[in-house]
């Protein structure tokens, strides 16, 4: 049975917004796909609510507080922070039954920058190119403020299933982990100008760099050490999502984000591994980073590592929450 529900956002801090994983097939025009910063934290949060790993969720920057007079699924993930429902404490990565006017409140988060919050059910949400994700270079703000009212279209049946307890459910979830030093390591694999520096591989590798304060959605800027090619500048070209780019006056490194521009002309050492591209969108000014190489084979087993452990929470949720549904009934 469809149900649709309100959602009251009661408090935002610094920024909260719509989005899903990203549009698809766009970049052929020239538009980045854009999406969760966080992919690996996001894809967890619709799973263990029981959606598709493209629905619509809220990426926040900060706390933030909602409500609704029916009660809801909801899963937080991304940075650590501290979750309450009515004013008790809930977990994180984590199924959680939130009862009817009960308010879910996530604090702000410590030691990475982004936390996601997933509704069991279907946000409605305006769309660009198929896609929630915001762009604010295309007019395009999916940001959400105090007293915003989002739309759940269709709940999750398992909402209006009585819980004997909000975190019902425990499962093994493949998660964001912080370095217990607060200096992250990206696994970097060798790009088409890393001969170009051959210089930058030693000191990448046994340097540490600081996030700076001018990074954004687009790209992260490191401080730290950097050898520049010598001869002329190179021909601009098309460079992926985690290129590792040398600027040709600025002692920095950038890191592209999803929301990168399509094209460019810097030379691009190396490409941070799928695995800890997520990483990326969670980096702090100030924070700290370190990079190792791997090779390309030694990324892509790291990658289908993750992928069979995400579809395994998928089958694993599923699994349980149909075992809850006939139960109930």
């Amino acid at each position: 049975m469809s149900t649709t529900q309100q959602l009251t956002i009661t408090r935002v801090g610094w920024r909260a917004q719509l989005t899903d994983l990203g549009r698809h097939d766009t970049e052929l025009r020239g538009v980045p796909a854009g999406g969760a910063a966080d992919r690996l934290s996001a894809t967890v949060a619709n799973t263990l609510v029981g959606n598709t790993v493209d629905q619509v969720l809220i990426e926040t920057i900060g706390p933030i507080t909602v409500v609704s007079r029916d009660p809801w699924l909801a899963a937080v993930t991304g940075a650590p922070a501290m979750v309450t429902i009515g004013g008790s404490a809930a977990a994180q990565w984590s199924t959680l039954l939130v009862p009817a006017g009960q308010p879910l409140t996530i604090g702000s988060g410590t030691g990475a920058l982004r936390t996601y919050l997933a509704v069991g059910g279907q946000i409605q949400a305006p769309r660009f190119l198929d896609s929630a994700a915001p762009d604010q270079r295309m007019g395009f703000d999916q940001s959400l403020t105090n007293r915003t009212t989002v739309t759940l279209a269709e709940s999750h049946a398992l909402a209006r299933v009585e819980w004997p307890s909000p975190g019902l459910f425990r499962f093994d979830v493949p998660r964001l982990t912080s370095a217990a030093d607060g200096c992250w390591t990206l696994r970097v694999v060798p790009a088409a100008e890393h001969g170009l520096v051959p210089a930058m591989h030693d000191l990448l590798q046994t340097h540490v760099y600081r996030v700076k304060p001018e990074s954004d959605h687009v790209g992260v800027r490191l401080s730290g050490p950097v050898v520049h090619p010598e001869g002329p500048e190179i021909v601009s070209h098309g460079v992926p999502v985690g290129a590792v780019e040398i600027p040709h006056a600025d002692d920095e490194l950038i890191l592209l984000g999803r929301y990168r521009t399509l094209t460019a002309g810097y030379p691009i050492i190396g490409v941070v591994a799928r695995t800890d591209l997520n990483l990326i969108g969670q980096l702090v000014p100030g924070q700290t980073v370190r990079f190792t190489w791997i090779d390309r084979a030694e990324a892509v087993t790291l990658a289908a590592a993750q992928h069979a452990a995400l579809a395994t929470l998928a089958r694993t949720v599923q699994a349980a929450f149909r075992a809850c549904l006939m139960t109930a009934n």
